[in-house]
């Protein structure tokens, strides 16, 4: 059996015309597809590497973040429900934010199992969540937004992290790509 999570990472092609949300869509899953090929053929301990001089950024925390990410904002903020977070081992900043803790021993591969079925539980309520994009949702840190906020933002949050990711796999193995 192979210690590597990540197996193989399909990205696919972008919608560059159509409708704004099948261009929205279209643009979440290739984001979420290229954090993945990022993360593609390492194993459990190089996901845990601490390669730069940061204790909270890893490949395995920024996959757990950004299950939190597609639950916080699609479940909670868009759809009104309550979100089922794996329980994850956590601590507070000097901030008093929420933070996942490096030291969590909850094994990759349940952190990318995780990470897909948050994504999965994503795009079968997007359609439900967007039928009006004008529709204004509470939001305790940016203010009243409407939709169409709240999923550029999630675009804003993969762009920034696959960044981050980018520059976390050079570190662990010199692996570089677009």
């Amino acid at each position: 059996m192979s210690d590597i999570v990540v197996q193989k990472a399909v990205r696919p092609e972008r919608t560059l015309s159509g409708s704004w949300l099948e261009v929205i869509a279209s643009n979440l899953d290739h984001h979420r597809a290229t954090f993945l090929w990022k993360c593609e053929g390492l194993s459990d301990a190089q996901l845990r590497q601490r390669p730069v001089p940061s204790s909270a950024l890893t490949l395995l925390g920024l996959m757990r973040h950004l299950q939190g990410v597609e639950r916080a904002w699609f479940q909670r903020a868009l759809a009104g429900t309550t979100p089922r977070f794996f329980p994850y081992r956590t601590y507070a900043t000097p901030d008093g934010d929420e933070w996942y803790d490096e030291s969590d021993a909850t094994p990759a591969i349940d952190v990318y199992e995780d990470y897909l079925k948050a994504c999965e539980e994503s795009r079968q309520i997007f359609a439900e969540v967007t039928t009006d994009p004008a529709r204004i949702v509470p939001n305790p840190e940016f203010g009243d937004t409407d939709v169409r906020f709240i999923l550029e933002h999630v675009i804003e949050e993969y762009a920034r992290h696959v960044g981050h990711t980018d520059l976390l796999r050079e570190a662990v193995d010199g692996a570089t790509g677009e």
